[in-house]
């Protein structure tokens, strides 16, 4: 994968926006940023991820997933090896990334959640 690949695919979501940060391109929803792109070079992104999805997706795919060094890797910053990525994986780890960033309102129009109605009684 691409940085332009990272890219699309996290534009994909609702009410995701580019923006940069520290000179590095990173992806918003609503705001807050759950993805990064270029840091520390060229060949990585970055997904925030709670510690839990983490373990998962650098276990699993170690080639591409490690914590990031220090504080920001104990809470989740996970950098991603974009050549060593495939689209469905890079998918994943973005969407989950977005997920857990997102509003409960965002994400339940984008998963078309039913909304909560008047009580039959």
């Amino acid at each position: 994968m691409t940085a332009n690949d990272f890219r699309k695919i996290a534009l994909s979501f609702p009410e995701t926006e580019q923006r940069a940060h520290m000179n590095h391109p990173d992806f918003r929803v609503c705001g807050k940023i759950f993805a990064t792109l270029g840091y520390p070079d060229k060949s990585r992104g970055m997904v925030k991820l709670p510690p839990e999805q983490q373990h998962y997706f650098s276990k699993d795919y170690p080639e591409v997933f490690v914590p990031v060094k220090g504080v920001w890797g104990r809470r989740g910053a996970t950098s991603v090896h974009l050549k060593a990525a495939d689209k469905e994986t890079l998918r994943r780890a973005i969407e989950a990334a977005w997920r857990n960033t997102a509003p409960k309102r965002v994400t339940e129009a984008f998963l078309g959640a039913p909304k909560p109605g008047p009580s039959k009684r």
